[in-house]
């Protein structure tokens, strides 16, 4: 068991009872080390072993979206020139990973890139630019309010 292991380093040894006879093994002797658990990133540093998991359910995916939402909308932002202040409107073209991150996060977005209203919707106002995400390409339009 972990218990054990942890009581073995520490100690420095430990003994066993093979077929009657004593046996003890030193940690000098053996080599300890950890094994990735399939879904879990493990790390060992001397006597710390951390494990996280690593599975990515659909809200992490959808905020990790969310995320990329708002890094491509601030470049948009800095790139039309806005002020930091400035409140926006936000319309993006349908798709459905972004549709399913805005379901969940839509408040999230629009309070990051200072939106009053983010909407979807399949015509876009003239001036709309092309994002991509993921190698699918959006089309984004945002206005200063």
């Amino acid at each position: 068991t972990q218990e054990q292991i942890a009581a073995f380093e520490e100690k420095g040894s430990v003994e066993f009872d093979m077929d009657g006879s004593s046996i003890e093994i030193s940690t000098s002797e053996v080599e300890i080390y950890s094994e990735d658990i399939p879904g879990w990133m493990v790390a060992n540093d001397g006597n710390l072993t951390v494990a996280l998991d690593i599975t990515l359910n659909d809200e992490l995916l959808n905020e990790g979206t969310a995320r990329e939402l708002v890094n491509r909308i601030q470049n948009m932002r800095k790139s039309s020139g806005f002020e930091i202040t400035d409140k926006i409107n936000v319309v993006l073209s349908h798709n459905p990973k972004t549709d399913a991150a805005l379901a969940g996060f839509s408040d999230y977005v629009a309070a990051q890139v200072l939106a009053n209203s983010i909407a979807v919707s399949d015509s876009l106002p003239a001036g709309s630019q092309s994002i991509d995400m993921d190698g699918e390409e959006i089309r984004v339009s945002i206005t200063k309010v």
